[in-house]
Order: structure tokens, then sequence, then C-alpha cells
């Protein structure tokens, strides 16, 4: 069989692009197949979202030759503040604080705005040989014993070894291979926007655990902060209808004045919340990644640190197999990858699914329990250091570009 690529990658968010640049450097050629232009991807209001990047995941974008690009608009997280809240009454006495001065390796990871990780993926995949990128989404896949036909949306054909569905929670290409989702709708919307302050967060990020949902506070460089904002789906429609002055009056209550007087920087986006689990992440010459194999809450802002650490796994188990010289796309290299992700991924949806019912609620008795929790977890340095390096990615069968070593 004549190849025209060893592996064609599905969607060009942000996994599928660390994925291509991943395999490229084990010698493997990639095509991504992405309908939208790269002229979107790079615009300033396309995605408004900034992402807690674990450590594990900044020394994935070293090893990538990522990190260099991007790392004088990131933000160190120093310290994370976890309470329980309710608006206009701030914080609850009883705070689970975490200080990178316990762990000894540096921050627990670094905040970093979509619009800058997007362009600095985007502008190694065009630098990078062995990788070609086909703006057209795949409309249809055809496995065979020896690889896989790929039918593009502009009339391409195209034959690779392995397809790889990055293509997001909705994702065709698990539908077209009829591998099911199981999942729920937390009716909840996520408000998402940038602020400026007066006073400087000193790299700490807040987690207030509001009735509603939680309410995140991250540092941005400068005198900024990006925020995420749960809400009922209702209830966040009304809010993000308002003009900005009246969203604003709708936040200080929930933000405080701990960081002195706010104002928006930049434009507002929502984003639904939802559950979704795919029942496997494989099927005949088919690997599902990131988004497209699982979705969780953003409660511990873990999303896109989830979607690294697949494709981290993923590029060791393909390039490892190829130099083997085994077929890349067989049942039981691929079996080797869902071994490795599934149970994991399955963990920290659990977990997350059980603290968004935990804290997004009024319930006095649970308002109690959760707090003592905090207070008691807070107060153990073993315990508190367990948290952290999980929080930091550091914990569990590590891929080795998530300890920073190139493949």
């Amino acid at each position: 069989m004549t190849y025209d690529a060893d592996i064609l990658i599905a969607g060009g968010g942000l996994n599928g692009p660390a994925l291509a640049l991943a395999l490229a450097q084990g010698g493997l050629s990639v095509v991504i197949a992405d309908p939208t232009p790269e002229a979107v991807l790079e615009a300033e209001a396309f995605d408004g979202r900034g992402y807690a990047l674990a450590l594990a995941s900044q020394r994935l974008l070293a090893a990538l030759g990522i990190w260099g690009e991007v790392a004088e608009n990131s933000q160190p997280i120093l310290e994370i503040k976890v309470t329980d809240g309710r608006a206009g009454e701030g914080p609850s006495p009883f705070l689970l604080h975490f200080d990178h001065a316990e762990m000894e390796e540096g921050p627990m990871g670094y905040m970093l705005e979509d619009r800058h990780l997007r362009r600095a993926l985007l502008a190694a995949v065009r630098a990078a040989p062995g990788i070609r990128r086909v703006e057209a989404a795949v409309t249809g896949h055809e496995p065979s014993a020896a690889g896989v036909s790929v039918t593009l949306a502009n009339g391409e054909s195209l034959t690779t070894r392995l397809l790889v569905g990055a293509d997001g929670r909705s994702s065709q290409i698990a539908q077209q291979a009829g591998l099911k989702r199981q999942g729920a709708d937390y009716h909840q919307t996520a408000l998402v926007c940038a602020v400026e302050h007066a006073l400087p967060h000193n790299g700490i990020a807040h987690q207030f655990f509001m009735p509603a949902g939680p309410l995140a506070i991250l540092p941005l460089p400068g005198n900024r902060s990006s925020i995420v904002w749960s809400e009922a789906t209702e209830e966040a429609a009304r809010i993000h209808a308002l003009s900005d002055e009246d969203y604003l009056a709708e936040l200080r209550p929930r933000f405080g004045n701990f960081l002195g007087e706010i104002s928006l920087a930049g434009p507002r986006f929502t984003y639904p919340l939802l559950l979704t689990l795919a029942e496997a992440f494989i099927a005949p010459r088919l690997a599902l990644l990131g988004d497209a194999a699982h979705g969780v809450h953003p409660i511990a802002g873990q999303g896109l640190n989830l979607g690294l650490r697949d494709v981290g796994a993923l590029a060791e188990v393909l390039v490892d197999a190829r130099r083997r010289g085994e077929d890349i796309g067989s049942e039981a290299v691929l079996q080797r990858y869902q071994a490795w992700r599934r149970f994991d991924t399955a963990a920290l949806a659990l977990a997350t699914d059980t603290f968004n019912r935990l804290f997004s609620n009024n319930n006095p008795l649970l308002r109690l329990g959760r707090d003592l929790g905090m207070g008691a977890v807070n107060a153990i340095p073993a315990l508190r250091r367990s948290f952290m390096r999980e929080a930091a990615g550091l914990t569990g069968d590590l891929p080795r570009l998530m300890k920073g070593q190139r493949l």
C-alpha cells in the first residue's frame, strides 16, 4: 500500500498540532486536516480562554520547542487559594492554600492565553518538515488491514496508516467510527473574560466555590486576571447579554475588592459545560485524543492538561512502535495507548464531576462538611503537597515528553 502520510490528524485546535509536532520529532509524516482557515485561528477574538498549564504540560511544550516562543506571555502560578464564597459576603474563613515553595520544583504551572499558544503551534507546524496542513474536514474514512482511506470535504482522498480524531467534543470522526459517549449536561455555562485590576495578583490563583458554580480568578501577566465564572445556563445567558458596565456590576460582588477596582480587558465569551467521555478511545486504525475522547468540567482547570497527556502518551506509543518495526495502526499498538490513558481520564472525569456536584450548591450541611474538609487538608503538610503535585501533573505514569524529554 502507498501512503500519503503515516498519520492523518482530523482537527487543528491545540492538541492536534501538538501531536503533529511530537510525531514529526519522532520521524513520522503527518497531515493535519482542519476546515478552519489559519487567519481565523490566529485572530485575536477567536478564543478568549486562558489555560492553567500544569508544570508537566509546560515541560511537554518545552520539549516540542514551543515554550521558548510563548514564555514571555506566560504567568507563573505561585500559589493557589481555594475557599467557599457567596456574592457580596467574601470568602469563607476555611482556606485551602497551596504554595509552590513546598514543592521545590518551581511554579505549579503557568497561565497562558489561547491566542499566544495557538499562534505558536501554528507557526511551528508551518516550519516543521514532515507536516502538511489541509484546510478541509474529514468526511469519511474506511479502515483496512493495511491502512485507512480518508476522504476530505475538498474532494481529496488520502491513504494513511492511522487516523487520529482530535476534532472536539462533538467529534465527527468518533461518530463515523460508531464510538458512543457517556456524559451529563451540567446546565451550567462558563462566562469567560479577562479583567484588569488596580493591585498586583502576585501570581496567586483563586477558586471561589459559589452556590451556582465555581469562580476562578487566574493570574495573567501584568495586573490582569482570567475569569472563568460558572453560572446556571439561563442566568449566564442573562448576564452575557448585559452591557459591559452591567456585566461588571454582576461580577464585582462575586470577585470582591482584594485586587482593587476592576475593568474589562478584552471581549467576553461563553462556553457550555458538559461531561462527555468516549466509551472507547480506539477503533480499527483510529485513535481519539483531547476533547474528542473526553470533556470535563473546568473546576480544576485540567481540560487542556488532560489532552496534552494524551498527546504525550500517543506520540510515545506510536514513535516507539515505529522504531521497533511494528505497524503503528495495529490494534496491539493502539491498545497500549488506550490502556495508558483511559483509567487516568475516567478518574479525573469522576473527580471533577463529584467536586462540581458537591460544591455547586448552597446546602448548609454540605457547605460545613466541605469547609471542614478543606481545613483538614490544609492542616496536613504531606497531604497538601500530594494535592499540589497532582495539580502540577507530576503524578502517575508520565510520558517522556511531560518530563521534558524529546522523543
